[in-house]
């Protein structure tokens, strides 16, 4: 690979302080961007930052909630004091798996309002300052291949996931003729910690959505694929690509049952427990934050 393609580049992630946003910043800062990592905790942000900083990258860490328009806006005008951004990942998202029977008005915002409220303002936010200044920008999504097949089970994050979809097809034609590129990609199973303690609390359930051997190539993905991609969208070059959701699963969706819709034999007595286990989860996270 090409060594510091990104230099010059400023790009904010949305959720950068851990799972797949945080590899995604990673992966821009061994590039040469300056990343800015947004979110609502400053103290995994620090310690986020502090990792790119210790291995020769830069950057600043933006505390906001993306599912507040103004908190937004103050964050995204106080990054620009600095320069343009000249990139935005659309990463902050919410899910758990439930029966939908089960799932809460506040449960249902909460999924709805980071991924679908979040992506619009932070990528409106972003369009308005590029379009006032004449520059170009780039925004990419990070999405689910659900957004083709749906999912059972996490039907809340398929909706929102869908619905950025649609955005990015949308604001690709909108904002074309202002030289602002918006794309998508769409990760398989790629494995982090806190979201598998949550999408697969019961490891003896068959869950499509994430068993390695139903993947054609018959692994997960790899994180430094995953960056790799995200850098490509992100690098001068590839100009002319625009309004697409790019797939990287292994072919997953297209061979095999990618979704959650091997929860289907779950019993009640399942649910309990799988509820149990991912609060069991969710203490050990917070519990590991406050360490």
């Amino acid at each position: 690979m090409f060594e510091n393609i990104l230099s010059g580049k400023r790009i904010l992630v949305t959720g950068g302080g851990t799972g797949l946003g945080r590899e995604m910043a990673h992966g821009f800062a061994a590039q040469g961007a300056h990343v800015y990592l947004c979110g609502r905790r400053p103290e995994v942000l620090a310690a986020a930052a502090e990792e790119i900083d210790a291995r020769g990258g830069r950057a600043d860490i933006v505390v906001a909630n993306v599912r507040d328009p103004a908190s937004v806006e103050a964050a995204v005008a106080t990054v620009w004091e600095s320069g343009p951004l000249t990139g935005v990942v659309n990463n902050a998202g919410a899910n758990f798996i439930s029966p939908t029977t089960d799932i809460s008005p506040r449960g249902y915002e909460a999924i709805r309002s980071t991924i679908m409220d979040g992506s619009f303002f932070v990528t409106q936010a972003c369009g308005r300052r590029w379009i006032e200044a004449g520059l170009p920008g780039s925004v990419v999504s990070n999405l689910v291949t659900w957004v083709w097949t749906g999912s059972a089970y996490v039907v809340p994050a398929a909706m929102a996931k869908a619905a950025v979809h649609a955005m990015t097809m949308s604001l690709a034609v909108e904002w074309g003729p202002h030289r602002i590129r918006v794309n998508a990609v769409a990760p398989g199973p790629f494995p982090t910690e806190n979201a598998w303690a949550k999408l697969n609390p019961l490891g003896e359930v068959k869950v499509g959505a994430t068993e390695a051997d139903q993947i054609p190539l018959r692994r997960h993905g790899r994180m430094d694929e995953l960056r790799n991609l995200l850098v490509f969208l992100m690098a001068d070059g590839c100009d002319y690509l625009t309004g697409q959701t790019i797939g990287i699963d292994g072919g997953h969706h297209l061979a095999a049952p990618s979704t959650f819709a091997g929860l289907s034999a779950m019993g009640a007595d399942d649910w309990k427990r799988a509820r149990d286990a991912i609060a069991a989860s969710v203490t050990r996270e917070k519990a590991g934050r406050q360490a």
